[in-house]
């Protein structure tokens, strides 16, 4: 007897609510517990939803593009004896080309799957830079962006004549304005409007102030250049983004409250120290990774985690609790060019956040044995935004002063 089985959206999710983006099934597939059934996208990760059983995918219930909130019904499974037969197999060449694309599917992760679909590029034509040579979603953006540009149509000369266009065939007219000039408009991806709902809702929720020093990283400068090439040879990249992890949870054990949770009632200040670093994703956005208990990791665990998350971000493989339980978060604003950004809001509802800014050389005045000197140094503001429900600027201070020592000093 043949028994229908609901396939539901997770009811743990990143975010409130997810998309459909892709079913990876059709109606009339026949699946094995386990299988890949379809992708939801949240504004921070995209999953896969497998099937509950072996059976036979007789619905879809929410096709691609549709809100789908956690426990939704996406589709339902027919199992049992009673299921359906699979359709008949077909032969020739478009049994070939089928079983072809079968074949790529599943060699492809979900992700280089999308980019093939949005770009139009085989992903077998790529070199791939993931790991056993896999191809990446950042091997097909960076595919994407060599294509060749198409030409532009040269204009036409005054006496070559004109065909009139149907106006079924004319392309849509874009938008004027009342000053006589075009724009067009893009539609809002999910990740967009949850960042947008996010720095609203924290923006309206805590008052925020922010503080700025200045740090000189002369000596993780020189401690990363004695070290980088040993860690390299362990598969690990030592990147400056380290060290300042690094110095937050320094500085976390000299200003605890700042890693910590306004409640009515309350300040929760929490005994783990997990900090997130905010990964730009080009235009479509960012996710905040997060590095869970950094009070128990040293400088190269901290390096290997960020690596970690960081690929997984770029490459679109980020999971779920990769992204949950932040305490802290920073901000390396500084990567895209910019000096000072501020304020960078916080992310609720999380008590601080830290920015930093684009490393340079600046002139700066240092004592050398009692007499003042001019000295070339690599120089960083750091910003420290803060919840004033929850700190004070005597704590952001001293915390913002031990971060710079911990950098200034490190030997």
């Amino acid at each position: 007897m043949a028994d229908v089985i609901d396939i539901l959206a997770p009811i743990e999710q990143e975010g409130t609510k997810a998309v459909v983006r892709n079913w990876l099934k059709q109606v009339g597939d026949t699946v094995a517990e386990g299988d890949a059934l379809v992708e939801l996208e949240t504004d921070k990760v995209t999953q896969e939803v497998p099937a509950p059983c072996d059976g036979i995918l007789t619905e879809i219930t929410l096709t691609s593009g549709v809100d789908a909130t956690p426990g939704a019904i996406l589709g339902r499974l027919t199992s049992g004896s009673g299921a359906a037969a699979p359709a008949p197999v077909a032969t020739g060449p478009v049994a070939a080309r089928a079983v072809e694309a079968v074949s790529v599917n599943e060699h492809f992760s979900p992700a280089v799957r999308r980019a093939a679909s949005e770009y139009g590029i085989d992903p077998s034509t790529v070199s791939g830079t993931g790991k056993g040579g896999r191809v990446t979603r950042a091997d097909m953006d960076l595919a994407n962006e060599r294509k060749p540009k198409p030409s532009p149509t040269p204009m036409a000369t005054p006496s070559a004549p004109i065909s009139p266009v149907p106006a079924s065939a004319a392309a849509p007219a874009p938008i004027m304005r009342i000053d006589g000039g075009s724009s067009r408009k893009v539609p809002h991806s999910s990740m967009r409007l949850a960042i947008a709902k996010h720095m609203s809702h924290s923006l309206s929720t805590a008052p925020q102030v922010t503080a700025v020093f200045e740090a000189d990283f002369t000596a993780i400068m020189r401690h990363r250049d004695a070290h980088k090439a040993r860690m390299k040879s362990e598969g690990v990249n030592l990147s400056y983004t380290a060290y300042i992890v690094a110095a937050c949870t320094a500085a976390m054990k000299v200003v605890p409250e700042v890693n910590s949770q306004w409640h009515d009632d309350c300040l929760e200040v929490f005994g783990d120290i997990n900090i997130g670093v905010g990964t730009a994703l080009g235009d479509k956005g960012l996710v905040v990774p997060v590095i869970h208990q950094t009070q128990h990791l040293s400088l190269q665990g901290i390096a290997a985690r960020l690596q970690e998350m960081t690929n997984r971000a770029r490459s679109n493989t980020l999971k779920g609790e990769n992204l949950k339980g932040g305490t802290f978060t920073i901000s390396n604003h500084g990567v895209s060019g910019s000096l000072l950004a501020a304020p960078i809001i916080i992310n609720q509802p999380q008590s601080a956040i830290l920015g930093v800014g684009k490393l340079e050389k600046r002139v700066v005045v240092r004592e050398v044995d009692g007499t003042d000197t001019i000295q070339i140094r690599p120089m960083a503001y750091v910003s420290l935004t803060i919840d004033h429900r929850s700190l004070d600027g005597h704590q952001t201070n001293t915390w913002l002063t031990e971060f710079v020592r911990t950098l200034e000093e490190w030997s």
